[in-house]
């Protein structure tokens, strides 16, 4: 079967929900690297159902990050249902997508996320309820299973499927297992044999490579990247050229890959109403661009103290100045000199 959506590729390349990352400006700047679909940030249905100006407010995008779904979560078909219908009314995606796999306690607490896989009626009962309230596609992300003794994903995926869901993406790990251990792609394989409906794979995609390996060995419709894509967008660029069986495009030199960063800052500065509170909660990113420069500890450190966009270009500047002139010793930037003693934050 088909993707329910026009896409330009085969095989599109996904980025995965991400809370706190796949906001408006990253996905935007996804989008401009080569990711042909992207998902919101998983929204609360009671928060969406209720006005909660903070969720809603997570709902805004424009045209150039379409094709986009927006992903809801809750354990309440009903709540569940009202949200889709309002989504749909009001913001008009592409499709609709159920998280049943988000693992974070308050989450899963209230049987949300991955926490519904304990209960494939439940499961079922979403699904439909959803489908119900709305004419857009309707689309799931599961895990594997609660947990070892639950692990059954081409069941559960079957049960998405005969409940009306449209598209189907597995990270192939269960609930107790978070990210730790590697993602069993063969369960993604199995899943894809079993079911008729596309199959997205996710789960331990870290390079342009590791994208094109899972397409390969898996035979998934499509390619969902989560965090292989945090401080390289371009991932997207390459991976495509991969798939496509072209030579893969370098990454970005360490100026250019400045350049990227300073961008997507400023768009994240004009998304948000609060300048520092955007800059403070962009520092995350910052960390992720800078991974694997020279001196990259320190690096990270001043870029995780800055409170404004202007300090973040003074230290991409100052860093970049003192590396061209080739000074022994690291850079110095505003905050303090570079020393590769001091450990690295994450």
């Amino acid at each position: 079967m088909a993707f329910p959506f026009p896409l330009p590729y085969r095989v599109p390349l996904y980025l995965a929900p991400m809370a706190g990352v796949s906001e408006s400006p990253f996905r935007r700047l996804c989008r401009r690297f080569g990711a042909d679909v992207v998902v919101t940030e998983f929204l609360s249905a009671e928060g969406i159902r209720r006005e909660n100006e903070a969720t809603i407010a997570k709902l805004r995008f424009g045209g150039d990050e379409r094709p986009i779904g927006v992903q809801i979560f809750g354990s309440d078909p009903a709540a569940m249902g009202e949200a889709a219908a309002l989504v749909t009314d009001v913001f008009a995606p592409e499709f609709i997508d159920i998280n049943f796999g988000c693992p974070v306690k308050k989450v899963v607490r209230r049987n949300g996320g991955s926490g519904c896989l304990k209960d494939l009626s439940l499961v079922e009962g979403v699904i439909r309820a959803v489908s119900r309230a709305t004419h857009l596609p309707v689309t799931v992300k599961i895990r594997s299973g609660w947990s070892e003794e639950l692990r059954d994903p081409v069941a559960i995926a079957l049960r998405c499927q005969d409940a009306g869901a449209r598209v189907l993406a597995l990270h192939p790990r269960t609930r107790t297992q978070m990210y730790t251990g590697a993602a069993s792609w063969d369960e993604i394989a199995a899943v894809v044999d079993a079911l008729e409906i596309p199959v997205l794979g996710n789960g331990d995609i870290k390079t342009a490579d590791d994208a094109l390996r899972m397409r390969e060995q898996t035979g998934c419709a499509g390619v969902m990247i989560a965090r292989g894509s945090f401080g390289q967008p371009w991932i997207f660029t390459q991976a495509r050229a991969l798939l496509e069986g072209r030579e893969m495009p370098p990454g970005p030199p360490i100026e250019e890959r400045f350049a990227i960063a300073i961008e997507h800052a400023r768009m994240a500065e004009s998304y948000e109403q609060d300048p520092r509170g955007a800059a403070i909660e962009f520092r995350k990113h910052l960390g992720w661009y800078v991974k694997g420069v020279p001196h990259s500890a320190d690096l990270r450190r001043q870029l995780h103290a800055v409170d404004s966009l202007a300090q973040v270009e003074g230290i991409f500047e100052a860093y970049l100045d003192v590396m061209q002139r080739g000074e022994p010793g690291g850079a110095e930037a505003p905050g303090g000199a570079l020393s590769e003693r001091e450990p690295a934050l994450t």
